[in-house]
């Protein structure tokens, strides 16, 4: 498979660098441009995936009826922040 190139950036001459300050030993710019570009990219297709699963998931609830109201959820926390505070004024706090 033939490689293509990426498109250059320009950046500050302060931020060039910077940045050749950090490469490891051996490594060349173009190297640690690469591995940033193919972080990043790892990174927004993770994200993409989290999402498409947490909408699943809440169509999922959704359509089987299972989920529980939000003012149920914030009740019992209520509750529990309550009897949190309660416990702490006893114990002297």
């Amino acid at each position: 498979m033939k490689t293509a190139t990426l498109p250059p950036i320009r950046v500050a001459p302060d931020f060039r660098l910077e940045l050749e300050g950090v490469l490891e030993q051996g490594e060349s710019l173009s190297q640690f441009v690469e591995n940033a570009v193919r972080t990043t990219v790892a990174k927004r297709k993770n994200q993409a995936e989290f999402i498409r699963r947490g909408i699943a998931a809440i169509e999922a609830t959704k359509r089987d009826g299972s989920g529980i109201p939000a003012a149920v959820v914030i009740a019992d926390l209520e509750a529990r922040l309550v009897a949190a505070r309660q416990a702490k004024t006893q114990r002297g706090g």
